[in-house]
């Protein structure tokens, strides 16, 4: 078992939003967090406006594949987010939940997509700084 916190964000094509926000979080929290995304009904790929949108900040989501949401998934992670999916998310005793209310990148271009990636990233740097701030020395 690691230590250190684990986090789930969960949306329905795991396409767009989940897959920003595990990014932003990998890319922000560095190996201080693991991070885990899945969809209620994954779609075929990732949102080609939210790879576009996360290249624009330095970010590779190209490679990235949506994957279905397992019990295992919720089970082992600390913290699950989800992202439109409703009462999709299994629920389990000791662990938090958060809902992130932000629109749905889908079917849409890269304008509309640059501040629902902007509204991620400030969000989850307040997750980090909550349950993985940075050591001081």
């Amino acid at each position: 078992m690691s230590d250190k916190p684990s986090v789930l964000f969960v949306c329905v094509h795991n396409a767009g939003r989940s897959q920003m926000a595990a990014a932003w979080l990998t890319h922000l929290a560095s190996d201080r967090v693991e991070v885990r995304s899945a969809g209620s009904n994954p779609g075929d790929a990732v949102n080609p406006a939210a790879v576009a949108a996360m290249a624009e900040v330095g970010i590779d989501i190209s490679a990235e594949t949506p994957k279905i949401l397992t019990i295992d998934a919720v089970k082992e992670s600390d913290v699950c987010i989800t992202m439109g999916c409703g009462d999709t998310c299994p629920v389990f005793p000791g662990k938090r939940y958060l809902d992130w209310q932000l629109d749905d990148p889908a079917g849409q271009g890269v304008e509309a997509v640059r501040p629902i990636r902007d509204e991620i990233k400030t969000l989850v740097e307040g997750l980090i700084k909550e349950i993985a701030p940075e050591a001081t020395a």
